[in-house]
């Protein structure tokens, strides 16, 4: 009678891919079995979660990183209902935002899909453009322009907005939604990777407007009968924060026996010679023997790990550049701060200048805001709001040469322009995420295939995470997942 030996995996990267790679490798829902992989995760942090963590402020924990995901995506409903958590998702609050145009704080137009709008009326009645403006994006409605190119692969989100629809639209309501979120500026986007219905629609004859009017779903009742089902929310969170996740993850990692090494960052990565091949994964400190390795990490540290296996595969990794934000959270009396009535955020176009004040002629450094408790009920506190200041854009590198203290400053100051009379926060903390967002730029679907392609013809060897396709939390729970069960396929298949 022969011993079943357990084959070895390693993790590297013990962001939120790494560890669902992790929690597929050990059985996924249905848990580790005898033949289950021992499996190590290796994070080059203290802590594992990546940007999810958590922040104590004013006696309470908030998220410092995400504090919701699209609640569309399958995602995080299928690991939060696997890890037996599905009950502590709870729905967004409220629904709206405004934006900062034309020098006042205004309800965003109805009818926007993902920043561009499908609803002339509706953009006309929200005074965000100017006249100039207004007209050049009714051309589209009235005698609307080829695409210039044709029918191309991928194209700029900034361009063919602006082909379409005009510059003003681009620079007033898609840079600030779209290019926001992505810490990115449309110009250099990619449609393909980021919203491909715009790719499709955008090099069409007809209305941008109108092709992506008729791919949104239809909006809810406005007078819903005894019966009807309510619309899903457009945003989840978790009771006690999206950091929890990330506690809940690790315990049931560890309760199946996967071990953690933090404060390592691995170096190298080799695959050994012979009919028997393993991989070699070496640290600062030691080097591991593994039958299979999950890379979970930034591009840039992929990519030196990739030199010595693909040098293309390396050079594309490298392409993936990154930015770099910070968010200011702070906590404020409810009498030393008047919000707009509805909404949960401000957005704020990147070029935006300091009408008055020190930094007179500045643009904002504040990209965006968002409503905190307002956004997500159970936060909230009576007698207090708490508002999250979102700042850093890829292109904007003032950040670097500025203290904690400095940023705090400006933002409030930010927040005076925006809400007038601002009073001192009872409580703030700056969290700082150095190069945490990738950017999709154009042809970055190439890329990746070009990465996968490179990772098929290494046995053993699978990628995930956010500089692949999706850099919010879903799209790398899906990534994470989907790596740790190919590879536990592949380790299945190889045993037999």
């Amino acid at each position: 009678m022969t011993t079943q030996v357990r084959q070895e995996v390693v993790v590297v990267g013990g962001g939120i891919a790494g560890l669902c790679a992790a929690y597929e490798l050990t059985g996924g829902r249905e848990g580790p079995s005898s033949s289950s992989p021992r499996v190590t995760v290796i994070e080059a942090g203290p802590r594992v979660g990546g940007k999810l963590q958590s922040l104590e402020i004013d006696g309470r924990v908030l998220d410092s990183g995400p504090d919701g995901v699209l609640a569309r995506r399958p995602e995080i409903g299928e690991i939060c209902r696997d890890l037996g958590i599905a009950d502590d998702l709870v729905p967004i609050g409220a629904s709206g935002a405004s934006l900062f145009a034309r020098g006042r704080v205004r309800p965003l137009p109805e009818g926007l899909q993902m920043g561009i709008p499908t609803n002339w009326q509706a953009l006309r009645a929200s005074h965000v453009l100017s006249g100039a403006g207004l007209l050049r994006a009714l051309r589209d409605r009235l005698s609307p322009l080829p695409s210039s190119r044709g029918a191309l692969q991928d194209r700029t989100i900034g361009s063919l907005v602006e082909t379409k629809l005009g510059r003003e639209v681009v620079t007033t309501l898609v840079d600030p939604l779209l290019g926001g979120i992505n810490a990115g500026r449309v110009s250099e986007m990619s449609a393909a990777a980021i919203y491909p219905p715009l790719l499709e629609a955008g090099q069409q004859r007809g209305s941008l407007m109108a092709a992506l009017g008729a791919m949104a779903p239809p909006p809810p009742s406005s007078d819903p009968q005894e019966g009807d089902v309510p619309p899903p929310p457009a945003f989840v969170s978790l009771v006690g924060g999206m950091a929890s996740l990330i506690s809940v993850l690790e315990t049931t990692l560890r309760e199946r026996g996967v071990t953690f090494v933090l404060n390592t960052s691995v170096t190298s990565l080799r695959r050994t010679a012979g009919s028997d091949a393993r991989w070699s994964v070496d640290s600062e400190r030691t080097t591991s023997r593994a039958d299979g390795v999950v890379l979970a990490l930034p591009a840039i540290g992929a990519s030196g790990l990739f030199e010595s296996l693909d040098p293309d595969a390396a050079a594309l990794l490298a392409q993936i550049d990154y930015a770099s934000v910070a968010i200011v959270t702070f906590v404020f009396d409810a009498d030393d701060l008047t919000l707009p009535a509805t909404g949960t955020g401000v957005l704020i176009p990147p070029e935006t200048p300091h009408p008055r004040g020190p930094f007179h002629g500045e643009r904002f450094l504040t990209t965006a805001l968002t409503f905190l408790d307002r956004k997500w009920p159970h936060l909230h506190r009576p007698g207090t709001t708490v508002l999250r200041s979102h700042t850093g854009r890829i292109d904007d590198d003032r950040l670097e040469t500025m203290s904690d203290t400095e940023v705090t400053e400006r933002a409030l100051i930010e927040l005076g322009i925006l809400f007038h009379d601002v009073g001192v926060p009872r409580e703030s903390h700056v969290t700082r995420w150095a190069e945490s967002l990738p950017q999709y730029r154009v042809n970055h679907l190439m890329r990746v295939v070009g990465i996968e392609n490179a990772v098929e013809h290494l046995p053993g060897l699978e990628i995930a995470g956010a500089a692949l396709r999706g850099i919010g939390v879903p799209a790398c729970i899906g990534s994470g997942r989907a790596a740790g069960q190919k590879l536990r396929e592949t380790l299945g298949a190889k045993a037999l």
